[in-house]
């Protein structure tokens, strides 16, 4: 089974700002063993939707 999370991340406008957020929010879900499945944005922000497989120790605790 798989399990996602949202993460809204607001735009500043100041693009090297922006790319630094972006990159260490990659990276902070990346060493959870987060993959980002899905990106839209508009013009404040930026939504990424990550994905991961679920552990069966986890599954078994929401039983």
């Amino acid at each position: 089974m798989k399990e996602y999370q949202a993460v809204i991340l607001r735009l500043t406008r100041h693009t090297r700002e922006d790319e630094d957020a972006l990159t260490d929010l990659l990276n902070e879900r990346s060493r959870g063993g987060w993959e980002p499945a899905m990106m839209t944005q508009d013009d404040a922000r930026l939504t990424v939707v990550f994905s991961r497989i679920a552990d069966a120790e986890d599954q078994s605790e929401r039983s």
